[in-house]
């Protein structure tokens, strides 16, 4: 499956729209898709029309990477995921995050709606990840070796702490309310069970959820430096009153959808004072 996976492909359909190379990337999942309402696009397609990119069939995500102006800072945007229970491969779950390291991107953020397990966590917080469990039973980096990269990544520190503190404090001036914790990833699309997430957060995590975690090593995997972002929609199962449902998940999401895309415009901003990006193409 990875041989026939060329991310240099659509990174070339990509620069024969724009001129523009950013430097940071943002993955747009639910919740998240407001920070486009402040994007100056100068250049957008739809993932059908880039070679290797999965479908996208998940309300909620649009599927289009657009290239623009955010906060002042250029930044090129995944709007949209497949996620590994739509059936597709991890390589190619993780090839968009693949892409965007052929368009010169060194810094991601990785956004997600995610359940909350941490009993201190309400439905419209966001959490920055400090750290995950791969609970998928699958690693993207399975398989032949991708040419160029490393066999063996460190994951020690996946989430990168400067970043994740840049992220904090553009959550503070959005007014969202905003916690650091362990993100857990399972396969889905079933939701967890009461005993798996006591399970859960025995092991430590705080939220959790089902994608981010391959788009991260994967990342990692490239040597982009990552940042990841949860907007806890809903209590994960057992922690709040009756069951759970996808509608739930996208109506918290609608109701702090301007909390979200204030951030990632604020984060953008200072990425762009703080790295010289912003006076940069």
């Amino acid at each position: 499956m990875k041989q026939s996976l060329h991310p240099e492909r659509a990174a070339r359909q990509v620069f024969r729209m724009t001129a523009r190379r950013p430097a940071l990337g943002l993955v747009l999942g639910s919740g998240f898709q407001a920070a486009l309402a402040d994007l100056q696009v100068e250049a957008e397609i739809g993932y059908d029309q880039l070679p290797g990119f999965p479908p996208v069939g998940v309300s909620g995500h649009a599927g289009k990477l657009l290239v623009g102006m955010l906060g002042g800072t250029p930044v090129v945007v995944l709007s949209g995921r497949s996620h590994y229970y739509e059936g597709h491969s991890l390589a190619a779950v993780t090839f968009g995050v693949r892409v965007l390291a052929a368009l010169g991107v060194r810094d991601l953020v990785l956004t997600n709606a995610a359940g909350g397990i941490n009993r201190k966590f309400r439905p419209g917080d966001f959490m920055g990840l400090r750290d995950h469990i791969n609970f998928l039973g699958e690693n993207p980096l399975r398989g032949p070796e991708w040419p160029g990269c490393p066999r063996f990544i460190d994951l020690t520190e996946a989430y990168d702490p400067g970043l994740r503190r840049m992220l904090a404090r553009a959550a503070r001036a959005a007014g969202a309310r905003w916690h650091t914790g362990v993100y857990l990833a399972v396969p889905g699309p079933s939701y967890e069970t009461p005993a798996e997430i006591r399970a859960f957060a025995r092991w430590g995590a705080d939220a959790v959820g089902m994608s981010t975690v391959p788009e991260a090593i994967a990342a990692r995997h490239c040597g982009l430096r990552v940042a990841g972002v949860s907007c806890i929609t809903n209590p994960a199962a057992g922690r709040g009153r009756g069951g759970l449902s996808h509608a739930e998940v996208l109506a918290t999401a609608e109701r702090v959808r301007l909390q979200a895309g204030g951030l990632l415009t604020r984060f953008a901003e200072a990425y762009g004072r703080a790295t010289g990006a912003a006076a940069g193409r």
